[in-house]
């Protein structure tokens, strides 16, 4: 197995590297938006280095967590040695993020239910089609926002679930040289506070999962290396748990980050968002399962006579195109 450790803000599981980064939540509006900058990670911690502190729902799953406010948004950023990839499973709530499908343990090819490290830089967010995605919204459970509840009727897990599959001895041995590019990322600051007294151990009512947001152009690349790339007997798990700013606070005694810019102020001020270079590049087309799932927007106006968030228009500032060389529908270096 895999060595688990967090460096930094960073989910490092092996070679892989794993920030979840504060963006923009943009419109949901019923129009596409290029993809939004990165607004620095996400603070991570341990659930061990805060055994005494966490709910002990967390204890038997492990793994790390991190805040986030009601309705933010966030993407996941990956960074791997470029010419050895690796296949990652996404779950949320432990529900696929590319299927729709409640979780596994394995890789499946039909529909492809993880992405490869190298082609895939990141992932903004369910897939809901060829060459597009719902962003990622944070949400408390029991209101039936999240993904989990729509797919599987409750709400249970939240959070995300990862599974990294590495490549059988010898697959990848040769590395090319490439230049790379990366998509802009600005650093958010975040204050630490004392930490705090003694307490009786919070619950796990604080507990987040991940509803489905805006649209936005995002393609997921179809596995170029093929299933029996992967091995079986050479992964490793984890769980993130996502918690609201008020537990975050009462087990770190950090300051939560301050609320994130908004679309509309971000566009305001004309700065850059992206797009790719990846018109050739074939796409997964996603599942009936992901494209059935409502927005949070779409809830909101079923449960509420009153918008209960901004989902007006912007128009996106300049977009920034990033290159990716491909070769036979296979990416052969970084970005």
């Amino acid at each position: 197995m895999t060595m688990v450790k967090v460096s930094g803000d960073t989910l490092q599981l092996g070679e892989l590297g794993i920030t979840f980064q504060r963006t923009l939540r943009i419109p949901d509006d019923g129009r596409t938006y290029p993809l939004p900058p990165g607004l620095g990670a996400f603070p991570l911690r341990r659930v061990d280095d805060y055994a005494d502190r966490v709910p002990r729902e967390w204890l038997e799953r492990g793994g790390v967590f991190l805040p986030m406010y009601q309705r933010e948004a966030m993407w996941l950023s990956f960074s791997r040695t470029y010419w050895k990839p690796c296949a990652l499973k996404v779950g949320i709530g432990k529900v696929c993020a590319l299927t729709g499908e409640r979780w596994s343990e394995q890789l499946h090819e039909d529909p492809q239910d993880y992405l490869v490290t190298g082609p895939q830089p990141w992932l903004d967010g369910i897939s809901v089609g060829k060459g597009r995605i719902r962003q990622f919204v944070a949400m408390p459970l029991g209101m039936g926002y999240t993904v989990e509840a729509q797919v599987t009727g409750e709400e249970r897990f939240g959070g995300i679930q990862l599974k990294l599959f590495e490549p059988k001895p010898g697959r990848f041995t040769e590395p090319p040289q490439m230049a790379y590019r990366t998509r802009a990322s600005a650093p958010f600051a975040m204050g630490a506070a004392p930490p705090p007294p003694a307490c009786a151990r919070p619950s796990d009512s604080a507990s987040m999962g991940l509803g489905a947001g805006g649209r936005m152009k995002q393609k997921i690349y179809p596995d170029p290396h093929g299933i029996d790339t992967w091995s079986s007997h050479d992964t490793t798990r984890v769980f993130v748990h996502i918690v609201n700013t008020e537990l975050w606070r009462e087990i770190t005694g950090e300051r939560p980050s301050e609320t994130p810019v908004t679309a509309k102020e971000y566009a305001r001020h004309g700065l850059s968002w992206f797009e790719l270079y990846d018109e050739t590049a074939p796409a997964l087309a996603g599942t009936q399962a992901l494209r059935d799932v409502q927005s949070i927007r779409e809830i909101d106006e079923a449960k509420f006579e009153r918008p209960l968030q901004d989902d007006g228009s912007v128009e996106p500032g300049p977009v920034k195109k990033l290159w990716m060389k491909l070769s036979g529908g296979v990416r052969d270096g970084n970005w």
